[in-house]
């Protein structure tokens, strides 16, 4: 069984970041940054889990739930990832670790 644990930390300091920012650094595109890679972690466990099947769209709950919205994503893509080949794991962690140096660049 694949150890998502990278994944899940890399997600959780994200995600910690978010939720502690003030307003204006959400407002700035943090928010938007976060919402992008909530949505991308998201179809990327849909895939994972229902192949064939068009992912849908995980919704704009605001820029004050996104960093909440980004948990629940990354740690659905991590169930998701425990059969599929390591590789994935570590472009997901790298897509992650991305994301968050983008939205507090």
């Amino acid at each position: 069984m694949l150890d998502t644990t990278p994944l899940i930390l890399a997600v959780d300091r994200f995600a910690d970041r978010l939720r502690s920012a003030p307003q204006s650094r959400l407002q700035r595109g943090a928010a938007a940054e976060a919402l992008a890679a909530a949505r991308e972690l998201a179809v990327r466990a849909q895939r994972i889990e229902s192949p064939g099947t068009e992912p849908r769209e995980l919704p704009d709950a605001g820029m004050f739930a996104v960093g909440d919205q980004l948990a629940v994503a990354g740690r659905d893509l991590a169930v998701a990832l425990v059969t599929a080949p390591p590789g994935e794991l570590d472009e997901a962690v790298r897509y992650v670790e991305g994301a968050a140096a983008r939205a507090f660049a």
